[in-house]
């Protein structure tokens, strides 16, 4: 189940970017992106955003 980035919360700083083992976030528009087909899940882009933006896609 790949994340997702909450654009209306994305403040763009790159630390999820940063972060991601698998290069699955990039930049698009201003906001970051998650490609949910390189997404493993790890939670590692969770955890490195400082303003909680991103969560788990149910």
């Amino acid at each position: 189940m790949a994340y997702k980035i909450n654009p209306d919360v994305c403040v763009n700083c790159g630390a999820c970017e940063a972060s991601c083992p698998m290069s699955a976030i990039a930049e698009k528009d201003g906001k970051r992106v998650i490609d949910a087909a390189k997404c493993v899940s790890c939670g590692s882009c969770a955890g490195a955003c400082p303003v909680s933006a991103i969560a788990e896609n149910n």
